[in-house]
């Protein structure tokens, strides 16, 4: 079995060139800092990046992030289940990169041997907009308020720039999580996120301000014709401004000259669109609390295939899902 190293992952996916964000090598050297090993393999027409998390007894767990890449997995998983069981993995989750209803399908023959797994890392639904549209076509099917709101901004005086000040970006992130009660990683991670990332031209940190100062950060990801909201902070002051609504726009914007086809706001909550509709104004625990934000850009609700997990160590795995049920609360983006 042959691991490939960081260039031959990237020359694999040359031909792949709109893999999903967390399957890049930027993805797997950030997590490699933050208690991850990533292994890259690749067989035929497939190829996938897969995440190793030790455990104690040198166990470990094994996740595939939104993928693997190409087609005919069955060829690719042999190299894999090798792999997983050379890192004494009790299990292996599999997050594919595709959507319920959509034209790409998982091959019955490569799921035998996994069972279906609702409970994913990565929120299943989310919310596309479709940068192919005009800027002009883009606004109009926003929310009244929502186009409202982002020329309210602009009438008074808030400028939108790329920057790099990932301190004043972390600072702000810590008071939006006080203030509404989100997850917010290290200093340390946004840093190392920003700068793997920008190696290869898939990152990019807009800064909304009010003359000389920072009102709210919004951090883009890139790869292909896809760009991914992942991060973003608003601080306390001027927030009537609405800053964070032209963030959004003005992403897109960039986004849509770069050559991306559609912008992913990264996750609503896991409800059809009948009760995303009926409880966003009385909601904000997890999820909902960004909704009611994210709705106003009127994407299209997709929602994600569940995960596949294969299991090496069934005592072991059972001893792991209680200690992960314990455990839960938002994840984003891989953590």
């Amino acid at each position: 079995m042959a691991i490939l190293s960081e260039t031959e992952w990237q020359q694999t996916l040359s031909r792949f060139p709109n893999a999903h964000i967390l399957q890049l090598v930027g993805w797997g050297k950030l997590k490699s800092q933050f208690g991850w090993k990533p292994f890259r393999v690749a067989n035929g027409n497939a190829g996938a990046q897969v995440l190793f998390r030790k455990l104690p007894f040198s166990f470990s767990i094994a996740y595939i992030p939104k993928g693997p890449v190409g087609s005919d997995w069955q060829e690719l998983w042999p190299e894999i289940d090798r792999l997983c069981r050379k890192q004494h993995a009790i299990l292996l989750q599999v997050e594919p990169d595709t959507f319920e209803g959509s034209s790409d399908s998982v091959e019955a023959d490569w799921l035998a041997g996994f069972k279906t797994e609702t409970d994913t890392i990565q929120p299943r639904r989310t919310s596309l907009i479709d940068l192919a549209q005009t800027e002009e076509e883009i606004l109009a099917g926003m929310k009244q308020k929502t186009r409202y709101n982002i020329r309210l901004a602009e009438k008074k005086g808030v400028t939108v720039q790329l920057s790099n000040d990932l301190e004043n970006f972390h600072r702000v992130s810590q008071v939006t999580a006080e203030r509404d009660g989100f997850f917010v990683h290290s200093r340390d991670y946004y840093q190392k996120a920003f700068n793997y990332f920008t190696e290869g031209g898939n990152v990019a940190l807009f800064e909304a301000r009010l003359d000389s100062q920072a009102l709210a950060y919004l951090m883009l990801f890139i790869n292909g014709k896809r760009a991914w909201y992942f991060y973003g902070a608003s601080d306390d002051a001027y927030r009537n401004l609405m800053p964070a609504y032209l963030l959004q726009w003005e992403a897109m914007r960039y986004a849509k000259s770069r050559g991306a086809a559609v912008y992913d706001l990264w996750g609503v909550p896991d409800e059809d669109e009948e009760k995303l509709e009926s409880d966003f104004m009385n909601r904000s625990d997890g999820l909902w609390g960004v909704y009611r934000f994210k709705r106003g850009f009127n994407g299209r609700i997709v929602r994600s295939l569940p995960a596949y997990v294969k299991v090496y160590k069934p005592l072991l795995y059972k001893l792991y899902q209680a200690y992960r049920n314990r455990r839960k609360g938002n994840n984003y983006a891989g953590d």
